[in-house]
């Protein structure tokens, strides 16, 4: 089958499923292979179960016209969606960073969406399978998508800048994440900067961080929209005073009359990510009350600089959907500052994904540590129990969340300030109804 085939295909049923548990009535199955598993053969079950077509790559799975043979369902899923974003000619805001991407899409996704009808990436779906799969629930009616894109090795980033061919771009930040897959400091540079290269190749323009120094330098030459604090951004803005409050307040410098914008964000290195929504919503013409109103209202979810309070009477600050140098650091720095009576307490899971860096890093964490204010610390996971030896005074170490779970469940922490910060694969979310 030709992708124009396909395509016709998709137009008939334009709901796309990739799980044959999850089978909407009419749909479009596509049979893709994991390590575990193979797709194909879950087929004629999602047939079954209401999917209309079922996108194949095994032909001897093929029972009837309903199975749409293809010679790799992965890359007909991606020149599907490629062809899909072509077609509809959609303007497509593609955003990418070692930290902060998901947050900077949800706020400009809020700031947009007050003005406009916006597609944007869903949740975390922004790897080789999730860009198409967002692409192709693009219709006529979208006016705006934003495209979220995850990398963790060399040559991600333009792999799918191919698929969802953005016509702006944004960069979060460049820092040591992902190590393993890229080697180094310099292949995070890189592979990052394939969105400014295909932004570059297509005449288009960034959403640019000006008080970083190496996304300008990576940006010379390119047409932007610069946001930051100084006053040479196009969008400027500042932290505003120290208040007795855990959330992200700034105000917006215009020269004559500032506007204060209070979030419910935790943590004031979420101030780019907040001041790149305005630009994009300055950009599209989003009248800034309208801005102001939506940054206002986004509440963060998804175990990403939320703040809960428990019945426990503690404070909680979960921001244990992933981990890096750059954002422990971050966090950690934003935690000592924060105003309370409570008591301090830690509790920190792994930095995944470092490879030859990750002793060191770790190391580095645990100086962090002894640096701060908090006397009461639970580490958690193999990379940190390995350096049990350097503990900081009186920290504990787990070897996983159940282990964890245990001593939470007979010590509890009651009236404290905890951060709950560590990479996804650690399961620090699982914790939180002890915390």
């Amino acid at each position: 089958m030709t992708i124009e085939q396909l395509y016709d295909a998709y137009l008939a049923h334009p709901i796309v499923t990739t799980d044959s548990r999850r089978t909407p009535q009419d749909s479009l199955f596509f049979a893709l292979k994991g390590e575990l598993f193979d797709g194909n053969q879950y087929a004629a079950s999602a047939l079954e179960q209401g999917c209309a077509l079922a996108v194949v790559d095994d032909p001897a799975v093929v029972r009837d016209e309903r199975y749409l043979l293809v010679e790799d369902v992965l890359t007909a899923l991606q020149q599907l969606a490629a062809l899909h974003r072509s077609r509809l000619g959609t303007p497509v805001i593609g955003i990418t960073g070692t930290n902060g991407k998901t947050t900077t899409k949800e706020l400009m996704a809020a700031v947009l969406s007050s003005t406009y009808h916006i597609l944007y990436t869903e949740g975390n779906l922004n790897n080789h399978i999730g860009v198409p799969l967002t692409l192709l629930r693009l219709r006529p009616e979208h006016q705006i998508a934003i495209v979220e894109m995850g990398a963790n090795k060399p040559g991600d980033i333009a792999e799918l800048t191919a698929i969802a061919r953005p016509d702006y771009g944004l960069i979060t930040n460049i820092g040591r994440a992902h190590l393993q897959g890229f080697g180094s400091l310099e292949g995070v540079r890189r592979t990052k900067g394939e969105l400014y290269d295909h932004v570059r190749a297509a005449g288009g323009a960034l959403f640019l961080h000006t008080d970083d120094d190496t996304l300008v330098a990576m940006a010379e030459g390119m047409d932007y929209v610069s946001y930051g604090t100084s006053p040479a951004a196009t969008v400027q803005g500042r932290l505003s005073p120290q208040q007795d409050s855990p959330y992200l307040s700034f105000d917006l410098m215009d020269g004559v009359s500032d506007t204060r914008v209070m979030t419910r964000l935790v943590g004031d290195y979420n101030l780019p990510n907040a001041l790149a929504a305005v630009a994009a919503g300055r950009f599209f013409d989003v009248p800034d009350e309208a801005i102001v109103s939506a940054l206002a209202s986004y509440k963060p979810g998804n175990n990403r600089s939320q703040w809960m309070e428990t019945e426990r009477g503690n404070s909680l600050i979960v921001d244990a959907y992933n981990a890096n140098p750059v954002s422990m650091r971050a966090a950690l720095d934003n935690f000592d500052t924060i105003r309370t009576d409570k008591t301090p307490v830690l509790i920190l899971g792994d930095m995944n994904e470092l490879g030859a860096e990750s002793a060191a890093e770790h190391a580095a964490l645990l100086r962090r540590i002894r640096e701060g204010r908090s006397n009461r610390v639970l580490l958690c996971g193999p990379c940190l129990m390995a350096m049990e030896q350097d503990f900081p005074e009186g920290a504990m170490g787990f070897a996983d969340h159940v282990a964890l779970a245990h001593y939470l469940e007979e010590h509890p922490i009651h009236d404290s300030l905890i951060l709950l910060k560590g990479s996804h694969g650690i399961h620090l979310e699982n914790i939180i109804p002890l915390c």
